[in-house]
């Protein structure tokens, strides 16, 4: 019986999970630490005006947000006959690091979004990236992506509607399909 493959294969699920495991432990010992000195850091040093927030609920899948929080639109529903308005919440923004189920790091980001007003744009999978790869450079560059997101997303006209990857008022280029005479 020839098990070259099998053992290859066995060889190299040992190896994954022992990744995994050392994956956890480099997390807990340096790296999410890292994450949230260097964000906080980047916070104080630019004076953005945001926020870092870190959710540890669940074990081995802990959350670093740097998020850019929440506020009323501007926009508001006015309600008939009286002069009530129930204003729109804003979400600014958020850049995500999350521990993954094998212990690498997925980045994303989450657009901005006004509740009630369209659907949200669907996050952005920056990367998956190992712990040990994730130095303080890869922040910086993950930092000005996200603002660089953010900025189009706020910026949007409608000179490039496929910024925000719908048209918001629902007109779309019209397709001549038939000869012009």
């Amino acid at each position: 019986m020839d098990l070259a493959n099998i053992i290859g294969k066995v060889e190299k699920y040992n190896t994954i999970l022992s990744n995994t495991t050392s994956y956890r432990e480099d997390w807990n010992s340096s790296l999410k630490m890292m994450i949230r000195t260097n964000l906080e850091k980047i916070i104080k040093e630019t004076n953005l005006n945001a926020y870092v927030d870190y959710k540890d609920d669940i074990e081995n899948l802990e959350v670093i947000t740097l998020s850019l929080g929440t506020e009323v639109s501007g926009i508001a529903e006015k309600f008939p006959g009286n002069k009530t308005k129930r204003p729109f919440i804003k979400n600014n923004g958020a850049l995500i690091f999350q521990q993954l189920f094998n212990g690498k790091v997925m980045v994303m980001i989450m657009y901005p979004y006004i509740e009630g007003y369209g659907q949200p744009k669907p996050p952005k999978n920056v990367e998956i990236i190992r712990p040990e790869e994730l130095k303080e450079g890869y922040l910086i560059r993950y930092v000005e992506e996200f603002l660089q997101e953010v900025i189009e997303w706020e910026d949007f006209d409608d000179d490039v509607p496929e910024k925000m990857g719908m048209n918001p008022i629902g007109f779309g280029p019209k397709i001549i399909t038939e000869d012009i005479q």
